[in-house]
């Protein structure tokens, strides 16, 4: 954001993380208590500012109530860490340029420039340039508008759809019941038991109606749905949905009926993808494995598309939320990497032999990370297993978005020594507009106790104003 300069998160957020601290205390408080309690914090946390100030000052004065000084030494040191970061910025500027087509400098300059001006959808360009990856429900409603071929049975696209659905849900139980305590209460263990059947009810109906599609290949589980233990979470992370289990008084009964056998988030569901593209063809379920690849692959890039949002979300919200907050976010990119890797295990079971494993690598922990290695998902192309290296592809692309980058950083601390050198001259100006406040004050009294006072705050202003002069000299704008 132009004229914004670098932010240094000192915002009321930065209350936020002392304020969990307090904030189960307060859960069962009534509205008019919590907001005394908070109040009565925000009171305390101000107080400890004001009378810790003296240890950052330069000078110190006893008897004034507002300290001031900490303006001084404060601005000294953003002044002095602005112009580091910008001489490294423009260097890191310059030496890109160096290297760069001067023509195509030109060009993302003048796109740089208008962006700035008309914001909105011309702020694009900071964005990778490829082709949109085809999303789930897109595949989905393609499958259904094509024509059946003769060996094809209708409506097998919406039940592949349904077996993925369920392998969600399934996730979703598991990670739900791996947040809860053990053991459970009679709440919670009431709503896991109704999820339970529900979902166990649908992977009856899904398996009954896989018959129909199977040519009467005997389906039977064989496996348990085993995820990257990586992408579960800690047990400290909150879930985004655990207000749903917060326990509260009331007469609840657990069902007398034990759930039997494999609990049903655990069950195996059976999908063409289940034996592998061999013994499809082998059965003849060719329209079957070319469906479900299909579901898979816009599986995939939904799960893919994701990760990218959260993850820049992710960075947005660290330093200025709360640390549940972005928990929160976390634990939904853990959700979109578990289906994305169950997708991927499908894909290459259906098409071992193509190109999908390049394509559709595996991520990692370390992918999710934010290290300055740029993963892979996030040059991945559309169709294309990435970007093309030719001209105008990939590398082009990362030396566009780079400089752009390096343009907005340099531009950044160059708005933040502006802003930090007009700072000291506010600062200045503000301590003159009270040493004349004072001044005229003093003129204005009669009694001798007040008039003494007066001059003695005139004093005190005029003190902080020649010295905040004498230390930002050669640094402050123009203007005293």
């Amino acid at each position: 954001m132009k004229s914004a300069g670098h932010l240094d998160r000192e915002i009321l957020e930065t209350l936020w993380v002392p304020f969990n601290k307090i904030s189960p205390t307060a859960r069962s408080m009534t509205q008019a208590h919590r907001q005394e309690v908070y109040d009565d914090h925000m009171k305390d946390s101000n107080w400890k500012k004001l009378v810790g100030m003296d240890k950052f000052f330069l000078f110190s004065w006893r008897g004034c109530k507002f300290m001031p000084n900490i303006t001084v030494p404060s601005l000294l040191k953003k002044y002095k860490n602005s112009n580091k970061c910008l001489e490294e910025m423009n260097e890191a500027y310059e030496q890109l340029t160096a290297v760069l087509d001067p023509d195509k400098v030109a060009r993302w300059e003048s796109d740089a420039l208008r962006a700035e001006a008309d914001r909105g959808e011309a702020l694009d360009i900071y964005l990778l340039k490829g082709d949109k990856a085809p999303t789930f429900q897109e595949v989905w409603l393609q499958l259904m508008k094509n024509p059946k071929s003769p060996s094809g049975n209708v409506g097998s696209v919406a039940w592949l759809a349904e077996g993925i659905s369920i392998e969600d849900s399934q996730d979703q139980l598991r990670s739900e019941i791996q947040q809860l305590p053990s053991p459970m209460s009679t709440r919670q263990e009431v709503k896991i038991s109704g999820k339970r059947q529900r979902l166990s009810s649908r992977i009856e109906n899904f398996h009954s109606n896989a018959q129909a599609f199977c040519k009467g290949l005997d389906i039977d589980g064989t496996f348990t749905p085993q995820d990257d233990p990586a992408f579960h979470g800690s047990d400290e992370e909150e879930h985004e949905d655990r207000e749903f289990w917060d326990d509260d008084e009331g007469d609840w009964e657990a069902p007398e009926e034990e759930v039997e056998g494999l609990a049903s988030e655990l069950m195996s569901i059976w999908m063409p993808s289940s034996i592998g593209a061999a013994k499809l063809t082998e059965l003849g379920l060719h329209d079957l494995l070319k469906e479900e690849r299909k579901l898979r692959i816009g599986q995939a890039n939904d799960c893919l598309d994701q990760p990218r949002t959260d993850l820049g979300n992710k960075a947005m919200l660290e330093g200025t939320r709360t640390k549940k907050e972005i928990q929160k976010v976390v634990a939904r990119v853990n959700k979109h990497v578990r289906s994305y890797q169950r997708a991927r295990q499908a894909i290459l079971r259906l098409d071992p032999d193509g190109n999908m494993a390049e394509k559709y690598q595996e991520i990692l922990p370390e992918d999710l990370a934010g290290t300055s290695k740029l993963a892979w998902f996030w040059v991945i192309d559309g169709e294309k297993s990435q970007l093309n290296v030719e001209a105008g592809g990939l590398m082009e692309e990362f030396y566009r978005i780079n400089w752009l980058k390096a343009r907005a950083r340099r531009d950044r601390w160059k708005e933040e020594v502006s802003l930090v050198r007009h700072e000291m001259l506010w600062t200045g100006l503000w301590f003159e507009y009270h040493k004349k406040m004072w001044e005229q004050r003093a003129l204005q009294l009669t009694e001798p106790g007040k008039e003494a006072y007066a001059n003695k705050q005139m004093g005190l202003w005029s003190d902080f104003a020649s010295k905040a002069r004498l230390m930002f000299h050669g640094k402050q704008m123009d203007g005293i």
